[in-house]
């Protein structure tokens, strides 16, 4: 309702925070029909929704839990960069979104979060 009502008040940037964290708390708890207004609102302030899901196992991309599975088995950026083909950056960025998408600082706790699934 914030960010649908912020929305309506023409501060579409600022109601997308709100949004986006109403979209994930909707489909984790079930609620299909919020989950589909809050995706609307969104839509409707202009952003660009791609998963239904914000945080979570379930919301990292193929390419971010593929780089994620790797850096659990022990390999290095580097390592999974030429494995995977791409950049080490391309690596070091999927591992960031990977981390904020779990809530986790860092390496150490991929493998107890990706366990979670």
């Amino acid at each position: 309702d914030l960010g649908a009502s912020l929305r309506r008040a023409g501060r579409r940037v600022d109601a997308r925070a709100p949004l986006r964290e109403g979209l994930d708390q909707a489909r984790r708890c079930g609620g299909l029909a919020l989950a589909r207004r809050a995706h609307d609102e969104l839509t409707a302030s202009g952003a660009k929704p791609r998963r239904m899901l914000v945080g979570g196992v379930a919301a990292l991309t193929p390419s971010e839990r593929r780089v994620a599975e790797l850096a659990v088995e022990g390999m290095t950026n580097a390592q999974i960069a030429q494995a995977l083909f791409v950049t080490q950056k391309t690596v070091e960025t999927h591992l960031g979104r990977t981390y904020r998408k779990l809530d986790i600082a860092g390496r150490e706790a991929l493998a107890a979060a990706l366990a979670d699934d």
